[in-house]
């Protein structure tokens, strides 16, 4: 089953961590074995695995793409303005694949799933696919 998950950014650039509504999706699907597929349908939003112990992780890698790809840019020619949140979303990725076991997603200690705003405050969407085994 396809599920739609809203989210509500409240920054220009953040980093959402929505690891535990996918948890939740895979409890509700009862899925002991199999994928789980997070997928962003935004060009300016993206979804990524990192760490989610250390919120300066966080931090940095949003001052890190920041430093990659600055919001003015003097040859930038996207009327709207936000060419560098097309770059970032790009840079991530639309979507992460990630395996169940037991019952759980299978990641590592340290890592959550994100969903990765870089043109907000916005209402947003993301979408997870559970494949069962």
């Amino acid at each position: 089953m396809l599920h739609k998950v809203k989210v509500q950014t409240g920054e220009h650039a953040q980093m959402i961590d929505i690891t535990s509504q996918v948890q939740s999706i895979i409890r509700q699907e009862k899925v002991e074995a199999g994928m789980a597929l997070v997928y962003c349908p935004h060009t300016t939003g993206a979804i990524t695995i990192n760490e989610n112990a250390d919120p300066d992780v966080v931090h940095d890698i949003l001052m890190r793409l920041e430093e990659m790809y600055p919001w003015n840019h003097s040859g930038d020619r996207h009327g709207e303005g936000n060419s560098a949140a097309h770059l970032k979303s790009s840079t991530i990725g639309a979507s992460q694949l990630i395996p169940i076991a037991d019952g759980r997603l299978l990641l590592g200690t340290w890592q959550g799933i994100y969903f990765c705003e870089f043109d907000g405050p916005r209402q947003r969407y993301f979408y997870v696919k559970v494949q069962k085994d």
